[in-house]
This record gives C-alpha cells, structure tokens and sequence, in this order.
C-alpha cells in the first residue's frame, strides 16, 4: 500500500491517534461537525461533541468496525465545548483516554476518561489533569514502562497564551527570527491521572544544534507531537500547522532535543493535517486526514492510512499530500 486510502467516508473523522491492542488495531479520532459559526482560524466553526471509535484486524483488506460514541460533551462535568483530538494509553488492565476540551471559561484543558475495554465507553475523570493546558495530547509508552504525554498546539490550541507552565496575560507568538514555540512533554504519574513532573519543552534543533525559528512555517511545530521509536531512535513527529506538512526530528531520549530530519508528508488539501504512526502486523504506517471528500465545505476531514517506509540510514521516505503541486 503506497496510495494512501480513505478509511471511513460515512462520515467526517479526524485527528487520528492508532494504537495496537490485542493484535487488533484501534483508531481513535475527532469528530468534525459543522456548528454554523462562520470559519475561523480558532476552529469555532467546528462543533466537535463526541468520540467514535474504530477497529480493525487488517487495515489494508478489512473495512472498519464502528463501535459507535465512547464519548460525549455532556458526559464531562466540567465541560465547556469542543472535543478535539484524543489518545489512549493501556496500563494495568485499564485503558484511559487523554481528551482536550474547553472548560466553561473557553480555555482548553486535558481531561481523562477510563475503560476496561480498548472501544470504550470511557468514563470520564470530574475535573481536568492539574496543571494540563491546550490541545493535541499523545501518549508514549517508553521501553522502560514509563509513560509521556506530549501536548500542545498554536492558534486555536491556545499554546501561545503560556510560558513556563503559567498563563500569561496577553498571548505572545513568536515571529521570524525568534526561537519557534516548543510543544510540551510530561511523564505521567503512576496513576495516569495526572502529571508526575512539570512539563517540559520539547525543542527541535537543526544539524548545527541550534532550535528552529518561529519564520520557518514550512517545518517548525504547530501542533499534532506523536512520538516512536525505530531501531532504537526516537522520533518525534508533528504537523506544521498553516503549511499543512508532517514533519520529524529525532533524538536519543524522550525528552530531547530532536534534530530536524524532514518531511514525511507533503502539503494535504486542507485547514490542518494531523497524524499518528504505528507498526503492524510486519508494516509501518501513516494515519492522517484530509478535506479531498467534503469539497471544501467548512473543511470537514476524514480519514486516511498509507503505508510507512524508512530508507536504510532511518530517514523516513516522503509521501506526497493530496495538495499536488
């Protein structure tokens, strides 16, 4: 499979985080829904109030099982609006679902949900994670069973509005030649309900060790961290935001610092890309989206997989976007 290939066009999903549980196969992503606000750069014309999510045992032959909403808004006690996108985590039996959602003060927060079973439904914790702030959680589990989520989006996903963990009076986002803004990383608490350290910045560097500029639109962070291991290399992978690319840097460590390799994913038709990468059953993958099927219309996206590959000194081998230049 080198064509990429949409997934589930029944509807508009998005964001898609994969993981493997059980030897199958489970996808969990947004749920794009017009809300009838005009289009904005803050997404409010997406009224997002749920989860699906979605299973396979062969992602090239079989088609997906909907196992129908694990979760909604009004489920949230401290719900505001918006579900954006989501990631699982498995420990112990239980499986627990990582979700940012705007509280009643329109400020994004990361909440938890719980489960005995990967498709949910997952019950959701009364309050956010202490500490936790915008958008785009993703959960890696390292060799040494130690858990990191990594977080953070610019724009909508309001990361502009913090520096060192706390919230600043008037947002600041950084232009040409200053440093670009990092996502954030945190190890999880034996619990994995809540942060076990303040988190950190995640900096991305170029060959000569020095972090990428804010003016590098084309392959600074945005947004969408996701984070594996090949051959032993970390490599942290992240949408470019506003030039619509997925690119990755890698480094020796969860933490970093990761220097910047290249792009995975050209320019998609589009408002965002967002992705997750995960090996199965022998083969690597890429799960992303596009706005190819709804024509335009508010840029509701859906679901997309194309096959990963790696050159032989672990560069990753770029795929062309549905943006054809």
């Amino acid at each position: 499979m080198k064509t990429a290939k949409y997934l589930f066009e029944k509807d508009y999903m998005a964001d898609p985080a994969v993981h493997v549980f059980n030897d199958r196969l489970y996808i969990y992503p947004s749920h794009d829904r017009e809300s009838g606000i005009p289009e904005n750069d803050n997404g409010d014309h997406f009224d997002m109030n749920d989860y699906h999510v979605f299973s396979t045992s062969d992602i090239e032959n079989e088609p997906l099982t909907d196992h129908g909403v694990v979760l909604k808004v009004s489920d949230i006690p401290w719900a505001g609006r918006q579900l954006w996108d989501n990631d699982v985590a498995f420990k112990d039996g239980r499986y627990y679902m990582y979700f940012p959602l705007k509280d009643k003060n329109d400020i994004f927060r990361i909440g938890v949900a719980v489960s005995d079973k990967p498709e949910g439904p997952f019950v959701p914790q009364p309050d956010p994670m202490k500490g936790s702030y915008s958008i785009d959680p993703a959960v890696f589990k390292d060799a040494d069973g130690h858990f990191y989520m990594y977080f953070g989006g610019l724009w909508g996903g309001q990361l502009q509005r913090y520096k060192d963990n706390k919230a600043l009076e008037c947002a600041c986002l950084p232009e040409g030649d200053q440093d670009a803004l990092p996502a954030r990383v945190a190890r999880l608490s034996e619990t994995m309900l809540d942060f076990a350290e303040e988190p950190r910045a995640v900096y991305i560097v170029d060959e000569a060790g020095k972090p990428l500029k804010a003016g590098r639109n084309d392959i600074r962070f945005f947004e969408a961290s996701w984070m594996h291991v090949y051959n032993g290399t970390y490599y942290f992978t992240y949408s470019t935001g506003d030039t619509h690319q997925i690119c990755y840097a890698t480094g020796d460590n969860p933490y970093g610092p990761f220097t910047y390799k290249g792009v995975i994913l050209t320019e998609v038709v589009g408002w965002t890309t967002h992705h997750s990468i995960v090996q199965f059953k022998g083969k690597w993958y890429l799960f992303h989206h596009d706005c190819v099927p709804s024509n335009g219309k508010t840029w509701l996206r859906s679901l997309k997989v194309v096959e990963l590959e790696y050159e032989a000194d672990g560069r990753i081998k770029t795929i062309q976007g549905s943006a054809k230049k």
